[in-house]
């Protein structure tokens, strides 16, 4: 056994640094934290400066037994991750080992042979303030949900599970309904551009617009009617030169974003992505508010553009970082070596560290030298003029290799334009007046929910993924695509001296994986607002953050902190549940049923929205109705509930059998012969067809066919069955993986048996309830 035992986080992270420290170290994981607060109590004394209790994780108990067998005979070295969460790992890790306070620390932003030798020549001890800071966290979110949501679930009752509250997730929730609420009250208003295209002949044509938008219809026809017959003329070329500069190496945040822009791969996809990137070695630590670069970075970045690209396209840049908390000792991610290329086999992978390798050495590559070139065009016949601009690349430094994206939809490529005069005039093809609409805010991506939680200094490169993931998991927020509408626009023409009128129609507001609030997103951020303002306060938030960024640089007491949020939190609690239940959080009045002239009203209940026609004191039974998909509580009106009271619907005949058309628990479906299928999300119940449901049928039909590979007439519940990741054996309650190589339809029933023989059966998870208040235990020094 070695005389050095170094612990890290994973066995990946394991694996690659043993590689490294050769055999005079053993390499060991501790599979991530080894301790947190009970799971079913608060582990939390408000009466002893908030001392935490902290307990052994049940699946950690075998990991530490193991670790104190190791620990007796060896130098223990903690190499958790470089950051609060990983200092809080070490820390937990050596009290839960009994090991010495002078037990030494190692960190490192890389998993490279140089970065190791240089950590362990320059080992400290634990950072306390650092954990302090992690615990501060901790200790205040477990008392917001810890006695938030119970709160909750008195006063809202309403989900399928039980409801919480986070102090970051809270604030997430009320970005996406602010801004929900925002689009609901925008007003688009219609004005009308005007574009014209100019053959040049030879095949080259010159496309130009007005600078200036008409506000209304009878102004633009104005305008049109003054070009006919009009002389169109160059007066004027104008040529500048212009630059790009490249965007900075990525922090996590925008790591986050360009992932989300270019990739298409969720926050949480991205940062697992990315763990594994690191623990591989194959980039720096991927938890950085840093836009910095190591001297030695740059100078690899310089050698590998030079040699790639040529000298010229090398400029060495020094990035300062915006944000007051980032740490310019750590570094933005990057690759650990600029000559890798192939960093996985992996194909996301792979993707990530293209990404993340282009946009470092991006940032050391020379300006992109651009000349634009704009053309004024007079008309004859008016003092307005048309404007046209191109662009040319002369040299394209860093945009040989990336350009960053953005949240708004592209604008159109500039292209270079084509020889032009002074005084040439130009043959009109065509000109048009174009109505267009203005846009209301956009709806939030995880991308550029990530940026506005980033602006607002709320939550942390940590936070991000598992913010979002909670709020999604939830049911606060949903995350899906949704089909745009269909609306009518004026387009006048003029082309060869005539002015054409029509109407065509465009699809608008088509959505595309974004962020949607759901009616229990917003009756719980309402409750919220309304009862724990502080809770749900943006600036309130962002300075918590900066709280902990105290802590953690040893200027403020985390206790202290605690302290001062906890006793208004607290006082705000016990009122809140000493108030009557606000039913207008949960139903709203809609009007009157036109044929019995009861009131319908919408509201919320254990499955989801409803309509509902009625009361419950009513003789007659209420009757209900779901909401649609993308239909909330607060915006239904009397007129979409109404349609909503049309379903059931019976639709047509298929095999002599009805088709009936309904929502149920999960969803539209449609019922024929006794059996259920499901619509897809696209299909709308209210208007789908005949043909459309006999589709649907075949194609579940089709699956379910081919669902079967194999039975065995020695024991019915034997199958093999295609599933959603490829073909399995199903035995009784059992799934059995089918080793690789091994054609499916050939396994006999004896092959079956023998996979079965080596599968654990996993016992069933009893449902748990969650344990009462009780009285804090006596906390655990340290």
């Amino acid at each position: 056994m070695s005389k050095n035992l170094v612990i890290v986080e994973s066995p990946a992270k394991a694996k690659t640094i043993e590689k490294y420290l050769g055999t005079d170290y053993t390499v060991m994981s501790s599979y991530g934290h080894v301790r947190d607060l009970p799971e079913h109590d608060m582990g939390v004394d408000t009466e002893n400066r908030y001392a935490p209790v902290y307990e052994i994780s049940g699946d950690k108990v075998k990991v530490i037994n193991e670790l104190k067998k190791l620990a007796k005979s060896s130098e223990v070295w903690l190499a958790t991750d470089d950051d609060r969460e990983g200092e809080a790992i070490s820390w937990h890790l050596k009290e839960a080992l009994g090991l010495p306070d002078a037990t030494k620390r190692i960190v490192f932003r890389e998993i490279t042979k140089s970065a190791l030798q240089n950590a362990i020549s320059k080992p400290r001890t634990i950072d306390i303030d650092l954990v302090n800071a992690q615990q501060a966290r901790r200790i205040l979110d477990r008392l917001v949900g810890y006695e938030l949501s119970p709160v909750l679930w008195k006063k809202i009752r309403i989900g399928k599970s039980s409801l919480s509250a986070g102090r970051v997730q809270s604030v997430a929730v009320r970005v996406i309904v602010d801004r929900e609420r925002e689009i609901e009250a925008f007003q688009s208003k219609s004005s009308y551009k005007i574009t014209a295209l100019f053959d040049l002949g030879n095949g080259k044509i010159l496309n130009a617009e007005l600078p200036k938008n008409f506000e209304t219809q009878a102004q633009a026809e104005d305008f049109v009617r003054k070009c006919v017959g009009a002389i169109f003329q160059i007066k004027n070329l104008e040529t500048k030169p212009a630059k790009k500069t490249p965007a900075p190496p990525f922090t996590t945040s925008t790591l986050q974003q360009e992932a989300s822009r270019k990739l298409s791969f969720s926050v949480s996809q991205t940062m697992t992505v990315a763990q594994k990137l690191y623990e591989a070695g194959k980039i720096s630590y991927m938890r950085t508010d840093s836009t910095n670069l190591s001297e030695e970075a740059m100078g690899k970045a310089k050698d590998q553009i030079s040699q790639e690209y040529g000298p010229e396209y090398h400029h060495r840049r020094v990035f300062k970082t915006k944000s007051e908390s980032a740490q310019e000792a750590h570094e933005a991610v990057r690759p650990t070596d600029f000559s890798t290329l192939v960093a996985s086999r992996d194909r996301n992978e792979q993707r990530l560290y293209e990404l993340i390798w282009k946009r470092a050495i991006a940032s050391q590559m020379a300006d992109a030298q651009l000349e634009r070139t704009t053309a004024t065009i007079g008309i004859s016949t008016t003092t307005e003029q048309l404007v046209a601009q191109g662009e040319v690349i002369k040299f394209e430094g860093f945009l040989k290799v990336y350009l960053e994206s953005s949240d708004e939809e592209d604008e159109e490529q500039k292209g270079m334009l084509p020889p032009l005069n002074i005084n040439q005039v130009l043959n009109l093809d065509h000109l048009k007046a174009t109505e267009r609409f203005s846009r209301n805010p956009p709806r939030y991506t995880e991308a550029s929910l990530v940026k506005k939680l980033e602006e607002m200094g709320i939550g942390r490169p940590s936070t991000y993924a598992p913010t979002i993931s909670t709020i999604i998991r939830r049911e606060y927020v949903v995350k899906e695509d949704r089909q745009g509408q269909e609306r009518e626009y004026n387009e006048i023409t003029l082309k060869d001296n005539q002015i054409k009128t029509k109407v065509n129609t465009e699809t608008f507001g088509t959505e595309k994986a974004k962020l949607f609030p759901t009616s229990a997103g917003m009756i719980v951020n309402d409750f919220l607002v309304n009862h724990f303002e502080d809770i749900v306060d943006f600036s309130f938030t962002a300075n918590v953050e900066k709280d902990f960024d105290n802590i953690a640089e040893g200027k403020v007491q985390w206790q202290d902190m605690i302290d001062r949020f906890y006793k208004n939190f607290h006082q705000k609690v016990s009122d809140a549940e000493g108030e009557k239940i606000d039913k207008s959080l949960t139903t709203r009045l809609l009007g009157e049923d036109p044929n019995s002239g009861k009131p319908i009203s919408a509201r919320i209940g254990r499955y989801g929205p409803y309509v509902q026609i009625g009361d419950a004191e009513d003789e007659e039974k209420p009757k209900f109705a779901s909401l649609l998909k993308g239909q909330l509580m607060e915006t239904i009106t009397l007129e979409e509930a109404l349609e909503l009271f049309k379903l059931p619907r019976e639709v047509g005949m298929y095999e002599d059998q009805a088709l009936v058309v309904n929502i149920g628990k999960y969803g539209p479906y449609v019922k024929h012969d006794g059996k259920f299928y499901s619509l897809a999300p696209t299909d709308d119940p209210m208007a789908v067809t005949t043909e459309r449901l006999i589709e649907i049928i075949g194609e579940k039909r089709k699956l379910d066919s081919n669902k079967v590979i194999r039975e065995y007439d020695e024991n019915p519940n034997a199958k093999v069955l295609n599933g959603k990741y490829g073909p399995y054996i199903s035995f009784g309650k059992r799934n059995i993986k089918i080793p690789r190589g091994t054609e499916p339809a050939e396994l006999t029933y004896e092959d079956v048996l023998k996979l079965a023989e080596g599968t654990e059966e996993k016992p069933t998870a009893k449902a748990t309830k969650p344990k009462k208040k009780a009285a804090p235990k006596k906390a655990k020094k340290g």
